[in-house]
């Protein structure tokens, strides 16, 4: 089973915000219908970057290490290979 890190950016500053999941295409349904209070407040969120995993554990370690980034690494990564939005990964959608 793959495991994602996701960056959502906010269509009402900009701002962004990272997490984890194993089904991307649910937790942003969930972002946009204010299930999540962190987020409730600036929605609607766009997913500018889904990252894909193996397994779990790196998964964690690597959304632990994202969420330290400043706005300029997070844009390098949006851009970056390793986001499959860049891609037509198969599963994106």
């Amino acid at each position: 089973m793959p495991y994602y890190v996701y960056i959502l950016q906010s269509e009402i500053d900009n701002s962004y915000y990272k997490g984890f999941t194993e089904n991307p295409a649910n937790r942003i349904i969930q972002h946009n219908n204010a299930e999540m209070n962190y987020t409730a407040k600036k929605i609607p969120w766009k997913m500018v970057c889904l990252i894909i995993f193996e397994n779990k554990r790196d998964a964690l370690i690597a959304e632990k290490r994202i969420k330290k980034y400043d706005k300029a690494r997070l844009v390098v990564l949006i851009k970056s290979e390793k986001n499959i939005l860049n891609t037509n990964y198969p599963t994106v959608g």
